[in-house]
């Protein structure tokens, strides 16, 4: 509702561009000539103070009796992992349910107080913001239409000439 108009564009030479585009064509030609180089990872890229090779730990070689004893051990875990994980469920669900249940029960009985038990409590969570209620606006401030700071890091394509 409250939308202005964009502002009006500048009449450009239809030679400049035209040339701009040609411009542009040529160098999308040359990029396409020339070798595709890989931008690189930086995230993929490992540190060399980790590539020595006295920071690797030995490989500890263990029994049979006690690969199969680990593998138990991990067996019973994640068992008793589970079984922890599914009693938890079923207690919440449980608490659930009968909270529920006595909802019902109280909007039975008193519509007044399921209206209070159904209130939001500001207290189990407390939440104080201090700030400006009201911005005054800046005077001459011209708002951006659509641009922005480009950060991304920009890589080069290096030509091999031949």
């Amino acid at each position: 509702m409250r939308a202005e108009p964009l502002r009006k564009k500048k009449k450009v030479d239809p030679k400049k561009d035209q040339a701009a585009k040609d411009r542009l064509k040529r160098r999308i030609r040359k990029l396409e000539k020339a070798t595709q180089e890989l931008i690189p990872i930086e995230d993929f890229i490992t540190p060399v103070r980790f590539l020595d090779k006295s920071r690797q730990r030995l490989q500890e070689e263990h029994s049979s009796e006690e690969s199969e004893q680990r593998a138990l051990l991990l067996k019973r875990w994640a068992l008793y992992k589970k079984q922890e994980h599914e009693a938890e469920r079923d207690t919440i669900t449980a608490l659930l349910e009968a909270q529920q249940e006595a909802l019902q029960e109280l909007k039975l009985e008193s519509p007044e107080l399921y209206a209070e038990a159904m209130k939001r409590d500001c207290s189990l969570f407390p939440f104080e913001k201090e700030g400006p209620h009201h911005t005054p606006p800046i005077s001459n401030y011209q708002a951006p239409e659509g641009r922005y700071n480009d950060i991304t890091k920009v890589y080069t394509q290096v030509e091999f000439k031949k």
